[in-house]
């Protein structure tokens, strides 16, 4: 590591230790020149991802963007910005892990469907309602049929659905 004041190119590490929540390391550095001290940070590489838009046009994954959605999806329903910033790590992490490069919009889609239906029934929908553009109310009540019934004594699916609809 190239000392910042000098310019010499040895140096020892003082400490080092865990930042950004474990993706990357802090080192504190000591020039063997000069004494200057100085921090750098060390992160994994990582390979840009691209997404395939349904309109052919592709762009490079956003995580901010996809963060975004989640949270206009989840206002009002009492879930955690935190969570929802670990659902998007999972999903980021997921697609890293993956050996392909390029991920259709189609396939994030359906990661974060995956991931609200545990969370919140609203969320699901509201989601759902904006990724699968949904034209009519028979796209809602389509969705609220593959959620199943509610857990609460006495509601078959059917029910349900006629107090939503």
């Amino acid at each position: 590591m190239q000392c910042p004041s000098c310019q010499h190119t040895d140096s020892r590490v003082l400490e080092s230790r865990a930042a950004d929540s474990g993706r990357s390391v802090r080192r504190r550095r000591e020039c063997l020149n000069c004494d200057f001290r100085f921090t750098t940070y060390e992160r994994v590489e990582t390979v840009p991802i691209t997404v395939m838009k349904r309109n052919g046009c592709r762009e490079t994954f956003n995580r901010s963007k996809l963060l975004h959605g989640l949270l206009r999806a989840c206002e009002k329903t009492g879930l955690e910005p935190a969570r929802l910033e670990g659902v998007v790590d999972e999903i980021e992490v997921a697609l890293q892990q993956r050996s392909s490069r390029e991920v259709s919009s189609n396939e994030i889609g359906e990661l974060v469907l995956e991931q609200l239906r545990g969370m919140s029934e609203v969320a699901y929908v509201r989601f759902a309602s904006v990724y699968r553009q949904f034209r009519s109310v028979s796209d809602f009540v389509a969705t609220l049929e593959g959620l199943g019934g509610s857990d609460a004594p006495g509601f078959s699916g059917k029910e349900h659905l006629a107090v939503v609809v």
